[in-house]
């Protein structure tokens, strides 16, 4: 039988290349499954990052899904944790201010992150599901980080999960299409829940019919008002149904906001705030269940 602590220190010498848009931080990447995905595309190539004019990292064809891992200074830690889960129309990842830059400013709040790279189900002649593998991705992320919980000094009932635009859509799904974990596999990491213990959807993609119930993890809700009416229509309606079943949940909507603001450095105004608003909102959330 494998120990959590084995498997763990296994995964952790499968150092890849650090991530673009991380220089100045002692990063991780790990494999979610060294052994290979289950399902993953065989021959599929290395993936590919386009930079744009903007300066933007974007990453494509994404074959073994993994995480980057940013742990806050000792003296700052939280013991909580956020999977961070960037978009793209699940045909690609914008990797920068909708994944490491998130992971930055969650370090200086004492928050561990967890970047996640996933299968995309809707790149060119992709053969993946959202529903089935991108959405596995992101479940065996939150595996992982509860089942290197104590290496990570992350309190493994405070580990959360943020998407953004098509990675809210897949964060919406975590949180309502979680397991308690498979107790006899022979894998540690599957032995672990996926249930993430907060969810942030920042402008979600649209999803299929979600089914919340009283133990859907609390959400907090977040997109601009002038992004496409379906997005701010499904927003709105998950907060009503989240109070409907009483589940702690918290909405924000910015005027003069469109879709895809993420956290760059160049934001202005009130929108600027945000990332400290759901910080603020992490403590009295877990303290309160």
């Amino acid at each position: 039988m494998v120990s959590v602590r084995a498997a763990l220190a296994w995964l952790a010498g499968l150092l890849l290349l650090q991530p673009a848009g991380a220089a100045d931080t002692q990063v991780q990447t790990l494999l979610l499954w060294p052994g290979g995905a289950p399902g993953a595309a065989a021959g599929g190539g290395e993936e590919t990052v386009r930079i744009t004019e903007q300066g933007d990292h974007v990453v494509s064809n994404v074959h073994q899904p993994s995480i980057a891992v940013y742990l806050p200074a000792k003296a700052l830690a939280t013991g909580a944790a956020v999977v961070v889960v960037p978009g793209g129309g699940h045909r690609e990842l914008w990797t920068d201010h909708e994944g490491y830059n998130i992971a930055q400013f969650l370090n200086t709040q004492g928050i561990a992150a967890f970047v996640l790279k996933y299968r995309l189900a809707r790149a060119p002649g992709s053969s993946y599901s959202i529903e089935g593998d991108a959405l596995n991705d992101l479940k065996r992320a939150v595996r992982t980080v509860r089942a290197g919980a104590a290496s990570w000094k992350v309190d493994p009932r405070k580990i959360g999960v943020i998407g953004f635009s098509a990675g809210g859509q897949l964060a919406a799904l975590a949180a309502t299409r979680f397991d308690a974990g498979h107790a006899g596999d022979a894998d540690p990491v599957e032995r672990q829940g996926s249930r993430p213990d907060f969810t942030a959807l920042v402008y979600p993609g649209t999803w299929p019919e979600l089914k919340f119930a009283a133990d859907t993890p609390p959400m907090f809700l977040l997109c601009g008002g002038d992004d496409r009416p379906e997005v701010i229509a499904g927003i709105t309606r998950t907060y009503l149904a989240l109070r409907e079943f009483k589940v702690p949940a918290e909405l924000h909507l910015y005027d003069r906001v469109g879709h895809g603001f993420g956290l760059r450095k160049t934001a202005q105004g009130p929108i600027a705030a945000w990332p400290q608003l759901f910080v603020d909102w992490i403590g009295p959330t877990l303290a309160a269940r």
